[in-house]
Order: structure tokens, then sequence, then C-alpha cells
């Protein structure tokens, strides 16, 4: 009966009370007004048909958008200046006037412009990092495809001077998935713990010390993204009518403008573009981004020794590269270090030969509350796993970055003894490649 829709409409009351802050108060007084309004007008009306209206007029009512209404306009700085914000001299986000950390909600209770002005500054964070890349770390920006035109979406990678000279090491940096881009590990550590942690500077400055050469992939730039063209507004069906046409259709003008007016202001004033996203040419996803990027620079690269850093979504990447070029993979890569990695073996249909070269070739930092570097169990037949000395994901790379260049180093040192100790016979590295290079499938 009624009861129910006296309750729906003191529940509502109790909405307005607890958003008074949030300025729904004007709102949400309208609607009700407008609710008594129809209680008075349908009271001849059975308690069945009363109650069914109000319920599915109070059905309608999307409290989310009316949060909307009195929201701040979804436009935000462009640069790091703009925002306020600076890096000091270890590498940490601080606000330029208060010098504190980065404050997610910056407006109470407004957690979707929060998250709006968040990805914004993430935006710039990515063209700041592009830019310690190149100036920094002396990175050449290469776009792909390779044969690009003019008027196709583009992607790019960064390459050390000597990526594709380095007679002995190169070193492959392949991140996770998300909205990461090219030479990040993690955009909420470079916002809120440092740039060391965040970012593969410290890798890439580490392996060229050390004689690299390096390659940092970007395998989650799949697509441009453009605004798509707003459908056209259907016309309203003609009805007949007494009324001369162009009277007729000045009112209707009016009345649409008022209902189009009433939404706007009432239930979503910051409607958001709709976009579409035009997939980049042999570089779609991070798999075939990889894949690509193999065949047109890794493979043909003169360095005698590969090495891979693999964080999370790139561990599966790099296993289903392994299950289209294998013959490959194994001649050229020397080791393989992935954190905290997500593949499966056993999802991806990995051979046994694949498994048996990951347990020899390949070690996985995970997330552990495990001191760094203490072994822990394997879930499947592949490489084994090692503590990453965090429990946080993101964070595994950097806990481990002095263990994998150890493991490098070991690798490296092993592959050279084998190499010298059987330098007369047909076992060597190099007359495995010169076998695998007539055998491989691609």
């Amino acid at each position: 009966m009624l009861d129910d829709c006296y309750l729906d409409i003191r529940l509502l009351r109790v909405v307005i009370h607890k958003n008074r802050k949030s300025m729904l108060t004007r709102t949400c007084t309208f609607i009700l007004f407008n609710l008594w309004i129809i209680m008075a007008q349908i009271s001849g009306q059975e308690d069945k048909e009363k109650t069914t209206a109000l319920k599915d007029l109070l059905s309608r009512i999307d409290l989310d958008e009316l949060m909307k209404k009195d929201e701040p306009p979804l436009t935000f700085p462009k640069t790091l200046e703009e925002f306020e914000y600076a890096f000091n001299e270890q590498g940490q986000l601080r606000h330029t006037t208060t010098g504190e950390a980065f404050v997610f909600n910056a407006r109470e209770d407004l957690h979707r412009w929060n998250q709006k002005r968040y990805e914004a500054l993430g935006e710039i964070i990515t063209q700041y990092v592009y830019e310690l890349l190149e100036k920094k770390c002396n990175m050449t920006k290469v776009i792909l495809p390779v044969d690009v035109t003019e008027e196709e979406p583009r992607s790019f990678i960064y390459l050390s001077a000597d990526a594709m000279s380095n007679p002995a090491k190169l070193l492959v940096l392949i991140q996770g998935d998300g909205v990461v881009r090219a030479g990040q590990w993690a955009r909420r550590l470079i916002i809120n713990q440092d740039l060391d942690s965040g970012t593969q500077i410290p890798f890439i400055t580490r392996a060229k010390e050390e004689g690299y050469g390096v390659m940092v992939l970007n395998p989650n730039e799949n697509h441009l993204e453009v605004e798509r063209p707003a459908k056209p507004t259907p016309l309203p069906s003609p009805e007949v009518s007494d009324e001369p046409a162009e009277k007729r259709e000045r009112k209707d003008e009016r009345e649409s403008k008022k209902k189009r007016d009433f939404y706007e202001k009432y239930r979503n004033p910051q409607k958001e573009g709709e976009t579409e996203q035009i997939p980049i040419r042999e570089n779609s996803s991070p798999e075939e981004h990889l894949l690509y990027v193999w065949d047109h620079f890794v493979s043909n690269a003169a360095a005698r020794n590969v090495f891979i850093v693999a964080h999370s979504y790139g561990g599966l990447s790099l296993v289903e590269l392994m299950s289209q070029r294998e013959a490959q993979v194994k001649n050229r890569v020397c080791a393989v270090a992935m954190t905290d990695s997500v593949h499966n073996i056993w999802h991806q249909d990995a051979s046994k030969s694949i498994q048996e070269w990951l347990q020899q070739h390949c070690r996985n930092w995970v997330s552990s509350p495990e001191p760094l570097d203490t072994p822990v169990e394997p879930m499947l037949p592949d490489c084994p796993r090692l503590s990453a000395g965090t429990e946080r994901h993101e964070l595994t790379s950097w806990r481990s970055f002095n263990s994998i260049f150890q493991f490098f180093s070991k690798a490296l040192h092993t592959g050279d003894e084998y190499e010298e100790e059987s330098s007369n016979t047909v076992t060597t590295r190099s007359s495995h490649r010169t076998k695998h290079d007539h055998n491989h499938d691609d």
C-alpha cells in the first residue's frame, strides 16, 4: 500500500540529510515536491496503482547521476607546474608550496572527480617519464610499425644507442598491463613513493654501467583513442494536429529544449564524450607488441646474449612468445627474470621443452612475506620462484633489483664457461644457434 511509498520517501529524506555537504538538497527537494504532487493527482486511483507508480518513479532516481550535479568541472592542469607538484632530489612527488605528498581525496565526497584528477596527473607523469628516458638515459624513441604511414596510428619503443650494435649483451624490459607506458613499472609508485621504485630508470642506468644495450618496450600502447561522432537525434514521428505546421514545430522545439535543459541540469551536467579505439597495426595487444619487437628488433640485434626482465603480464606475453618463436628464444636468450609474473604454462599450453627451458634459465621473484631470495614453493613445473621481499605486487621489480642483476651475471658467467669447455664440440651455444637457425618455425 501507500506505506511502502512513504517509507521510500522517508529514505530519500535520509539521503538528503547525509549528502547535505554535497549540495544535493536542492535537487532532492525538487524531486520530493514532484512526488507529493503526483500523490495528490493519483489519490483517486486504487492503492496498488499508486504504489506501482510511485515506486516506478523512485526507481528512476539515479543518485550517482545526482551526485554529478555539484561536481567541479572535469578540467585539470596540463603540466606538473600547473598542478603545483614537482619531484624533489629524492625523486619524490611533492607539493611545491606545502611540501606534502600527493593527496588523492582533494575534494571530500567527490570520488569520481578525485579519480579523474588522479588520471590527469598520471598522463602528465607518463610524459615526464618519456622526457627522463630521452634526456637522462639518452634513449631514442623508435616508431612502430617500422613502415607506418602518415594516416595510421602508431606506437613506439625506446632503444639505447648501442641496442642493435652491442655485440655482447642486450637487456629487454617488459612491463605489466594497464595504464603504465614505456619506462614505468607502476604509476602508483611514481606518484606515491618515488621514481626509483616506480620507473625502469634504475634498471636502464645499471644495465648501461654493466655494458648492456637496452630496449624499453611499450606493450600497452595498443590503439589510438578518438572521439566518436555524436549520433543524430531521431526526429519525432508526426502527429495529426489542427495547428499550423510552423507553430507546431516551434512548440515542439521549445518543449524539447525544456526537457533537454532539465535533464542536463539535474541529471548529467558533465557527460563524458564517447570514444572509439583504432588498433595499432601488429601491436594491438601486449602479446602482439612483444612478437613484433622480437621479429623486427631483438632477433636482428648483434648481442650474443639477450636478457629479459618481465613484470606481471609481461611474463605471460613472454611465454606466448616462446610458444611462437621457441627455437629463436632458446637460441638468443641467456636468462629471464620475471617479477610476480601472471603466466600459466598450463592455460597457455606451453610445451614440455618450454617448461624445461624455463626451469633452467628463468627465475620469478614473487610477492611474499619471506625475506628476499627465499625459495617459494612452485605452483607449476616451470621457473623457480623466489621471494621479492615484499607482499606488494607493484614493488616486486624494485625490491628484487640487485638480485636480478646478480642472477644475470651468474647466468652469463655460467654460459661463457660452458662455451669455453665445449668450444671443440657440437654442443656449444654457437653450434646450437646454427642448428636452430635452420629449424625455427616462423
